[in-house]
């Protein structure tokens, strides 16, 4: 089961990462300096109805807006699917939620097509597919199917022809927003959304997370049973596999992540426990044949004692240079170490969003982490590439946070 912890606060400070010795530097102590590393533009958070929202997904908009979607309340009993549209300023523009009659509803990600957006997750644990207009959000259909057991669409992919699906069956850890114990899932839909078949994946991946269209086929990425491995699949249009790969160590390794790169090649993210003290963020890249072409683990970028740091990646984006840029969170999951940097007030319980950016052969170009002003916990749930050359990232406080970063 995977071990994640979910983060409260609000507002935004900059702050530097890796630590050596501790000195007054934006609220941070610093190892060593990428004055590469972009700074921060602005910060917006947004509730739902519930008690708290958490993100899960976030969204570039053609009109240079963002979108995020996640839920607002708390799985089993109080959640909705919860989506918000604000402009490229951060100003709200709208937001809806969604409940199919119970509080066990998910919000998992978000496509935009030419006349609407996409979203899918779940609705009464039944796999769901809603489209929304662009201009006001209001429903142009609410679709469910229930694929078996407790189940959920975690990504799609729009074409022409229709949408694919990915996600799982059968969850046995139903409560779980992150890795179910249960089947992998490929669903094809018209693009009225519904559906026209269903393949299972069980043999190959116990969960799908993300779809890619790669040329005229696609690639499916997940984790293996018991999120032992990275699980990586290439299929053809009709859903017959070409090849499947598995990556990891002898530990744990959690796929949560996938893009496409520049220059053609597969980009995976997520966490490992595999040859590390704790979770720490583990990237790579693969070529269109299934071949790792390089792998990284970067974590800890605070210093603290590593074997009580968590490092966990859910975002990441392929950029323009053939390379890519990750997102985590960072902190101290276990509430009973702490840390101080100097007189600063940081310390390892405080949880921060972590970007990672990497050239296209995988060397580490500037790490960076940052922070509440007031001392609250952020942690960075997604990423995407922003029209100037910056990024858009989802925070999860408590609530809905988008956090612009400058060019980079």
């Amino acid at each position: 089961m995977i071990v994640s912890m979910k983060y409260f606060g609000s507002a935004l400070v900059l702050l530097s990462f890796l630590f050596l010795s501790c000195r007054k530097v934006n609220k941070t102590c610093s190892i060593a300096d990428y004055p590469e590393a972009p700074s921060s533009d602005w910060y917006r958070s947004y509730e739902g109805s519930g008690e708290e929202a958490h993100g899960h997904f976030i969204l570039t908009c053609s009109d240079g807006g963002y979108l995020q979607v996640g839920e607002t309340g708390f799985t089993p009993n109080s959640a909705k699917i919860l989506v918000v549209k604000i402009d490229q300023g951060g100003a709200f523009q709208w937001s809806k939620e969604f409940s199919g009659g119970t509080g066990h509803n998910l919000g998992n990600s978000a496509f935009e097509g030419d006349d609407g957006y996409f979203i899918c997750g779940s609705l009464n644990e039944n796999s769901a597919i809603i489209k929304l207009n662009k201009l006001d959000g209001s429903v142009v259909f609410e679709k469910t199917h229930d694929n078996g057991g407790s189940d959920a669409f975690e990504h799609i992919s729009v074409t022409q022809e229709g949408i694919i699906a990915v996600g799982y069956v059968q969850a046995e850890d139903n409560v779980n927003t992150f890795f179910t114990e249960g089947q992998g899932h490929l669903t094809f839909l018209d693009l009225e959304g519904n559906k026209t078949n269903g393949i299972n994946l069980e043999n190959k991946m116990s969960h799908a997370y993300r779809i890619k269209k790669l040329g005229a086929d696609f690639v499916i990425s997940g984790l293996t049973e018991g999120a032992n491995d990275y699980a990586l699949l290439k299929i053809d249009a009709s859903g017959s596999i070409i090849w499947n790969k598995t990556f990891g160590g002898t530990n744990s390794d959690h796929c949560f992540a996938m893009d496409l790169s520049a220059d053609g090649d597969i980009l995976l993210s997520g966490h490992t426990l595999s040859g590390t003290e704790n979770w720490d963020a583990y990237t790579m890249k693969i070529d269109p044949d299934g071949n790792q072409l390089w792998q990284s683990k970067t974590g800890n970028p605070r210093g603290f004692d590593p074997k009580y740091i968590h490092d966990e990646v859910w975002g990441i984006k392929g950029t323009s240079d053939g390379g890519c840029i990750i997102v985590a969170g960072t902190g101290d999951e276990y509430s009973n170490y702490k840390r101080r940097c100097g007189n600063d007030g940081d310390d390892s319980n405080t949880w921060h969003v972590y970007l990672v950016k990497y050239d296209a052969n995988g060397n580490v170009q500037w790490q960076k982490t940052y922070g509440d002003a007031d001392g609250g916990d952020w942690a960075g749930e997604d990423i995407d590439l922003t029209a100037d050359g910056g990024a858009i990232v989802a925070v999860d406080n408590g609530s809905f946070g988008f956090l612009k970063i400058s060019p980079f």
